[in-house]
């Protein structure tokens, strides 16, 4: 019978049987390999959204010893976390806009560095795959030149690499 029958036919229900329909509350550590499954994510970021789910009563060392156990079982790694942000933002953007995008992300500087100096490919060749989906030819006038260096600038790629690909230099020039 609809709650809305049992209602109107005066019907009341015990407590129990009210506690039984609602959901259990999820663990931390629950939540935290939900979160994972859907994507990496780095230890502070991670931490950030556990916090949501803290209590009034609950001990906030508690987001510490669930981040500290998926870590020991590797289902948490912020070099993983690196590695796949970099992969994936290599084909558009530089190596200053990575390296902001993993600070932010809450990646330790050691491990953004260490990222980034084991991206395959240098960021001149990047910076001229970006530029060449772009444009089609050198610049010819200094409105165009500043026009193209913009853009690279603008998805991070350092001054040397955008005046290399300016230049039609090749890496090794």
């Amino acid at each position: 019978m609809p709650t809305r029958d049992r209602q109107a036919a005066g019907i009341v229900e015990p407590a129990a049987a009210t506690a039984r329909r609602t959901k259990p509350a999820r663990s931390l550590l629950s939540r935290a390999i939900a979160l994972l499954a859907r994507r990496d994510h780095s230890r502070a970021e991670l931490a950030q959204k556990l916090r949501r789910y803290l209590g009034e009563d609950d001990d906030p060392e508690e987001i510490v010893r669930v981040l500290d156990k998926l870590d020991s079982t590797q289902l948490l790694s912020d070099e993983r976390f690196a590695a796949a942000v970099a992969r994936n933002r290599s084909l558009r953007f530089g190596d200053a806009r990575i390296r902001h995008d993993l600070k932010r992300f809450g990646v330790a500087a050691d491990i953004s560095a260490n990222t980034l100096a084991s991206m395959s490919g240098s960021e001149v060749e990047r910076a001229r795959h970006v530029w060449s989906r772009r444009f089609t030819a050198l610049p010819t006038s200094s409105a165009e030149r500043g026009k193209q260096a913009r853009f690279l600038q603008a998805r991070g790629f350092s001054i040397d690499s955008i005046v290399k690909v300016l230049r039609g230099r090749i890496d090794g020039d």
